[in-house]
């Protein structure tokens, strides 16, 4: 299990820098056709606007999805379920909300872990038994524990600064005038327009990517958390077979769940924000075999 933890924070790492460097190429991009005053000015405002989504990210998160709040005495199980495993993993007790949805799903959310929750469905506490529940509440404070929220709120900052970068490319370049166009090689004003097209595409296979890895690193770390990743097994499949799509369906929020909370399936799974329940069972098994 440690090993497969390792592998993933290492593969995050990795991503997460190639997506760094992707922001500085298309930033670069900007600077030689606009010239550098523009570049900073877009960068700045990208900036600020990620920084506000990120600080302000959690709260809204739980907003939309219409989670409340619940204090011990609203469902001691529950409450007793987080005690024990935020004491055994040394994380300060986060808030716990309920959303009334009869899937069975769950998420964390908080930039670190003092400023935390946990979130599950009524589906969930219904149909989960004491093992189940806790392997997937192990899972959702293993996000917490390895600052996966931060990292994907990171992430959707890279991404939100991508889509800023490359709208402004395209839009300077189609409202240029002739002399402005003979200022740049036509070989720039090409690859910038290229560069434009593909990049949010670019930022979200990564983003995409980014999320997949926290997954598996957060079934590792329930897994080894619980010292019992059947129970995880277990809640996977009973998931796998009852469906995780919500009601309220919301894509902005979809990686912070337990399982994939939207309907319908895509011709791949590209563009899923899981991975397959099928590929988390798999791993989780053969760590148990290599415990």
């Amino acid at each position: 299990m440690y090993s497969e933890i390792t592998s993933n924070k290492r593969k995050t790492v990795l991503i997460l820098t190639g997506f760094v460097a992707f922001v500085g190429v298309l930033s670069w991009i900007l600077g030689q056709m606009f010239g550098p005053g523009t570049m900073y000015l877009v960068l700045i405002f990208g900036i600020c606007y990620a920084s506000i989504s990120y600080f302000a990210g959690s709260k809204w998160s739980l907003a939309v999805n219409g989670a409340r709040e619940i204090q011990k005495a609203d469902n001691p199980r529950l409450w007793r379920i987080v005690e024990n495993l935020a004491i055994t993993d040394g994380l300060p007790m986060p808030k716990v909300y309920i959303m009334g949805d009869p899937a069975p799903n769950a998420f964390a959310t908080g930039r670190d872990p003092n400023h935390s929750a946990v979130c599950v469905t009524s589906g969930l506490l219904n149909i989960m038994d004491d093992n189940e529940l806790q392997g997937v509440l192990a899972h959702e404070l293993g996000h917490i524990k390895n600052y996966d929220i931060r990292v994907s709120m990171l992430a959707f900052a890279l991404a939100a600064v991508i889509a800023i970068l490359a709208d402004f490319i395209l839009r300077m370049t189609w409202f240029r005038n002739d002399r402005d166009n003979e200022n740049n090689s036509p070989v720039l004003l090409i690859a910038g327009v290229v560069a434009a097209v593909i990049a949010p595409l670019v930022a979200t296979m990564i983003q995409l990517a980014i999320s997949r890895k926290r997954e598996y690193l957060a079934d590792a770390t329930g897994a080894l958390t619980t010292r019992y990743p059947d129970g995880l097994i277990s809640a996977l499949q009973k998931i796998s077979q009852t469906g995780s799509a919500l009601r309220r369906q919301n894509t902005a929020t979809a990686h912070f769940f337990f399982a994939n909370p939207l309907r319908g399936h895509s011709i791949t799974n590209l563009f899923s924000t899981h991975p397959p329940i099928e590929d988390r069972i798999a791993r989780l098994q053969e760590m148990g075999t290599h415990a």
